[in-house]
């Protein structure tokens, strides 16, 4: 097992996240070590946001002075240097990102209005608050409980994709290795069970494949993890530089290059635009250099798909 020193991960998360909970798994799956800083589930977190340049989500990768958005950008970051075993099986390139679409958007807009619908009357008021301007519209807790009737429909027909997937005869959703695929799509079933397990309990009481597969999800652990303070991870990146820019890939439909100066932002919530100048640019991954006066230049990455990038 690798020590964290010899990884030099850090996640920014807090533990009822459950797209927190697909990167903790892919560590896991990987079998490293990482450190792991606690953050509020709400803002402020004033260590971080100097890092981000103002990303408003969790989770939150940083590798010295590079900080990575996203848990896509976090995922494939990881295949990229640490590639044994792929997240992607062999054979099934983009297959398992496609999917990734449909469980982190479609089914977790599903999941969320299960959850929530089914504690309205118990969502503190700053929690709503905060999500109200993290999306710029209402959290409403109430509309969300009575839709819970249908939404628990719609919950226990996406899982239905799950169990007549596994049922085919695969371990996994993609075939016999463990990847990507499964643990996006496991961040609905993590996130059902642990903040609404009676209705997780009812929706997949005859679903005997799913069981199973959550078994085996649940037997990946989350590596080796250390507890890291948020003062050290912001001190971290204050001694660090950025690592050195890879090539970036010609055919940008934008005409973007390095040097550019570019505005970077979620297309469907946390809109929260990011500046900087460009130092890599490819189909699947920008990054900008981003200077802040309380931690120097770090570098910041995100993924493409999902990302609106403008020029500034």
């Amino acid at each position: 097992m690798m020590s964290a020193q010899a990884t030099g991960i850090i996640v920014h998360q807090y533990s009822t996240s459950p797209y927190g909970e697909m990167v903790r798994l892919a560590l896991g799956l990987k079998g490293l070590a990482w450190s792991r800083v606690e953050q509020p589930n709400i803002m402020p977190r004033p260590f971080l946001t100097p890092l981000t340049g103002g990303y408003r989500r969790i989770p939150v990768m940083q590798i010295g002075a590079d900080i990575y958005c996203d848990s896509a950008m976090i995922v494939r970051e990881l295949d990229r240097r640490f590639p044994d075993p792929p997240l992607e099986p062999p054979g099934q390139e983009g297959l398992a990102w496609a999917l990734r679409g449909w469980a982190e958007r479609a089914f977790f807009g599903v999941t969320v209005g299960v959850v929530f619908g089914a504690r309205a009357e118990h969502v503190p008021a700053a929690f709503i608050k905060d999500r109200e301007q993290l999306s710029g519209r209402p959290f409403d807790t109430q509309a969300m409980k009575y839709a819970a009737p249908m939404l628990r429909d719609q919950w226990r027909a996406n899982a239905g994709f799950i169990e007549a997937r596994l049922k085919a005869g695969a371990p996994w959703l993609l075939g016999e290795a463990c990847g990507l695929a499964d643990l996006a799509a496991f961040l609905n079933v993590w996130f059902l069970r642990s903040g609404e397990p009676a209705a997780y309990a009812s929706l997949t009481a005859d679903m005997a494949y799913l069981h199973a597969w959550v078994a085996r999800m649940d037997a990946i652990g989350h590596g080796a993890p250390i507890d890291m303070s948020t003062e050290a991870a912001f001190e971290i990146a204050r001694a660090a530089l950025p690592e050195t820019p890879r090539a970036s890939i010609d055919g940008e439909a934008q005409g973007l290059k390095p040097g550019q100066r570019v505005a970077v932002m979620a297309d469907d919530y946390g809109r929260d635009p990011i500046e900087g100048e460009i130092t890599f640019v490819g189909p699947q991954e920008i990054a900008i250099r981003h200077q802040t006066g309380e931690a120097g230049a770090v570098t910041v990455h995100f993924p493409r798909a999902g990302f609106w990038v403008r020029a500034v």
